[in-house]
């Protein structure tokens, strides 16, 4: 089992244990996807280009931008599962098809 499968497996099992499959529909995952994003997008917000590179940021932020890069992709890996979409395959379908777009 590659990695990505693991981490699918692992969060599909915390949401299990949780109950939570009503929940997580593919709607609410993609909303749920759109405001993590959001909230990543905030600990840039009003940052110069200089000031968000890593050797700018305190441990602190990098810390809070960590755990909201986390946040997005963990969503993002369930609404895969949900979906059962190869998660790997499909970014690599989308690279073919950019790598012949620019």
């Amino acid at each position: 089992m590659n990695e990505i499968n693991q981490l699918m497996a692992e969060i599909r099992a915390f949401a299990d244990a949780r109950k939570w499959e009503v929940f997580h529909t593919p709607k609410n995952l993609s909303m749920a996807v759109a405001g993590e994003a959001g909230e990543l997008v905030a600990e840039f917000q009003w940052l110069t280009a200089r000031e968000s590179e890593r050797s700018e940021l305190s441990a602190e932020k990098l810390i809070d931008i960590e755990m909201e890069i986390a946040d997005v992709a963990m969503y993002l890996l369930r609404l895969a599962d949900v979906l059962n979409i190869d998660l790997s395959e499909a970014v690599r379908k989308k690279l073919a098809i950019n790598e012949s777009r620019f």
